[in-house]
């Protein structure tokens, strides 16, 4: 299965910028024994993963495609339904964030990298399974009516957040050297 529609391209370009910053922490994370915390780029991190990760991405995922995904999964439109599993990892790495911050606050080089390690380890595996299982099942099954529906309302919140997106976009881009 591939993806095809508008909305899962969306969708699937974030997933882009968020494993460029995934990349870099992972660095960062690798580089932090060796030398002071760089505080500025974890609560940098912390930001891009708070408000463009989960504030904007998971919010079109979870307010409006697995909304969507559940009642065609209601109505028996898919073998089975992964958006339990989906939620259940995006409250996961909100945990891991949260475990980011307090390390920060309290200076705690462990606190941190336990927080960013899992955050890593579980945000990789996490897009894939939607990049390569979700998207497409959804492309499959919804409706061409809804998926046109669903474009308005993601191309309405790229529209309301336009400078804030193109913000945390080039912050992924400065951080993965691009």
């Amino acid at each position: 299965m591939q993806i095809t529609s508008e909305t899962s391209k969306i969708l699937y370009r974030e997933h882009e910028f968020i494993l460029k910053v995934v990349k870099a922490l992972e660095f960062e994370v690798g580089e932090i024994n060796r030398k002071e915390i760089d505080v500025v780029f974890f609560e940098k991190v912390v930001d891009f993963i708070r408000n463009y990760a989960d504030k904007l991405h998971h919010a079109k995922e979870e307010d409006i495609l697995f909304k969507e995904f559940n009642v065609c999964a209601e109505d028996g439109g898919v073998h089975c339904n992964p958006v339990g599993q989906m939620l259940h990892e995006h409250d996961d790495g909100r945990g891991f964030v949260k475990m980011i911050e307090i390390g920060l606050k309290q200076n705690d080089k462990q606190k941190i990298i336990e927080g960013a390690n899992g955050y890593i380890r579980l945000i990789r595996d996490h897009i894939f399974k939607e990049d390569n299982i979700l998207y497409p099942m959804a492309d499959d099954a919804l409706s061409d009516e809804v998926k046109k529906n669903m474009l308005n309302k993601f191309k309405k919140i790229d529209s309301e957040k336009k400078v804030a997106i193109k913000r945390f976009e080039k912050f992924a881009n400065e951080v993965a050297g691009e």
